[in-house]
């Protein structure tokens, strides 16, 4: 019934936005941060977290250490685009998607195809040197020795990524919140809605329909016209084989 159910609001729908987070790449095989087998439930050292790993201060005061854990962690060179960004795209194609609003660093939703993807916590296929800001390709990051150098100028190569104590990206803000208050449905998917600011979005859609495609239950839940606790890319595609 909730397959029908969802059909039924992307049918009747002209202005969906989606904000998902790591779950949508799970199927794809990227652990996520909080999931049970993901980072953030690893013990990867007595003193420090996930979090703390890839925070602002511990990029500045180990480098070295930092870019081993992100080439390790955070870059998934093989993973594949999943039905879920499969149907996103499709979506879009369709003309009835008009934004996606993303946590994920991964890139996968462009590579299915979306074409208006706000990434609020940045991406890995972006870098820049810090001194003269000339960019860099992940392949450059992952065949670097220790702490990428610019070619260039000699000047450290940072990700483009978003780390924790770090503010997030005032455009992305203002254009993330601008497609979610004009959305008449708002999906939700992947994402615990723990990680602010980013999850405090949503709070700006007054569309219609809210829906909810997630494994866990959420915060949000209450608020929502439609629950789904099932795997995102299987929920979406097989609502949308009925368009």
């Amino acid at each position: 019934m909730s397959i029908e159910k969802l059909s039924e609001i992307l049918k009747n729908s002209n202005n969906i936005v989606f904000f998902g987070g790591a779950g949508i790449s799970t199927e794809s095989n990227i652990p996520d941060f909080r999931g049970s087998n993901g980072l953030f439930s690893e013990k990867l050292n007595a003193t420090l977290t996930p979090e703390q790993l890839v925070s602002h201060t511990f990029y500045i005061k180990y480098p070295e250490e930092f870019f081993k854990f992100y080439k390790a962690k955070l870059i998934y060179p093989d993973a594949k685009p999943n039905a879920g960004h499969l149907a996103l795209a499709k979506l879009e194609e369709m003309g009835k998607l008009k934004a996606i609003v993303t946590q994920n660093i991964d890139g996968l939703h462009q590579m299915a195809g979306s074409k208006n993807v706000f990434e609020l916590h940045g991406s890995i296929h972006r870098n820049y040197c810090v001194k003269c800001h000339e960019s860099y390709d992940v392949n450059f990051i992952l065949q670097s020795k220790g702490v990428p150098i610019c070619t260039k100028c000699g000047g450290a190569v940072k990700p483009d990524v978003v780390l924790y104590e770090e503010g997030l990206d005032d455009k992305v803000i203002r254009d993330s919140i601008n497609a979610i208050s004009n959305a008449d449905t708002l999906i939700i998917g992947g994402t615990s809605l723990v990680v602010y600011p980013a999850a405090g979005l949503i709070n700006y859609f007054k569309g219609k329909n809210l829906v909810l495609i997630n494994k866990s239950s959420t915060s949000a839940d209450s608020k929502a016209n439609l629950v789904i606790n099932d795997s995102f890319g299987k929920t979406l595609s097989n609502a949308i084989k009925e368009l």
